[in-house]
C-alpha cells in the first residue's frame, strides 16, 4: 500500500501539464537567439566602421569623391527611425500583456514607419555622391549603408509576417513572444543606425 502511495506521489510530481508553454525575456530561447544575432551583427558593423577609418587614415583626400553625402535624407531618416521607437515600445508592452488589440495596432504603426524609412533610404543612396565601385571610399560607404538596409528589410518582412499572423491566427502564446523579440531586434536596428549615420554623414566632414 505504501509503495502504491509512493508511486502516486511520484507521478503527481512529474505532472507538468500546468506549466506555461511560453515565456518572455531570458526564460525564452527566442530571447537568447535574438541576443546572439545582435552580438554577431554588432561585430560586423564594428568591422566595417573600422575599415572606414582605416581607409581614411591612408587616404590623402577624404572623401575620395571630394563630395560628402548630402545631409537631408540621412537626417530625415534618423528622425523617422528615432520616432519609430514609440510604436515599437507600444507593441512590445502590448505583447507582454497578451493584449491582442494593442499588438495589432502597434504592429501596423511599426509597418508604416518601416515603409517610410525604406522609402527615404532609396533617396539616401542617390545622395551619397559616390558610386559603390568608384573607389575605396564609395565601396565602404555603400557597404555600411547596404548592411543596415538589409537589417531594415529583414525586420520589416518579419514585422509584416507577424502582423498577418496576429490578424489571422492561430494565436498561440508563442506568437506574443515573437512580437516581443521582434521589437527588441528593432531597437537594435534603431540604435545601430546612430553611429552609422555619424560615420557616413559626418565622418566625411570632420
Amino acid at each position: 500500500m505504501s509503495e502504491l502511495r509512493k508511486e502516486g506521489r511520484q507521478s503527481e510530481a512529474l505532472d507538468v501539464c500546468h506549466l506555461p508553454t511560453f515565456a518572455f525575456g531570458q526564460r525564452s530561447p527566442m530571447w537568447w537567439g535574438t541576443m546572439g544575432l545582435i552580438a554577431i551583427e554588432t561585430t560586423v558593423f564594428a568591422l566595417v566602421v573600422m575599415s572606414y577609418f582605416y581607409l581614411r587614415s591612408h587616404a590623402s583626400v577624404w572623401p575620395m569623391s571630394r563630395f560628402a553625402p548630402e545631409l537631408v535624407w540621412g537626417t530625415v531618416n534618423t528622425g523617422i527611425m528615432l520616432f519609430s521607437a514609440l510604436p515599437n515600445w507600444y507593441a512590445k508592452r502590448a505583447s507582454e500583456r497578451l493584449d491582442l488589440k494593442g499588438v495589432r495596432i502597434g504592429l501596423i504603426l511599426c509597418m508604416l514607419f518601416s515603409a517610410a524609412f525604406l522609402g527615404v533610404r532609396v533617396m539616401e543612396f542617390t545622395a551619397l555622391n559616390t558610386r559603390w565601385d568608384s573607389n575605396a571610399y564609395g565601396s565602404v560607404v555603400w557597404m555600411l549603408l547596404g548592411l543596415h538596409t538589409v537589417h531594415l528589410v529583414t525586420d520589416t518582412y518579419d514585422t509584416l509576417v507577424l502582423t498577418v499572423l496576429m490578424h489571422t491566427g492561430p494565436l498561440e502564446g508563442k506568437r506574443y513572444v515573437d512580437v516581443s523579440e521582434n521589437c527588441a531586434y528593432w531597437y537594435f536596428v534603431i540604435f545601430s543606425w546612430i553611429p552609422i549615420y555619424a560615420v557616413i554623414y559626418w565622418g566625411a566632414r570632420i
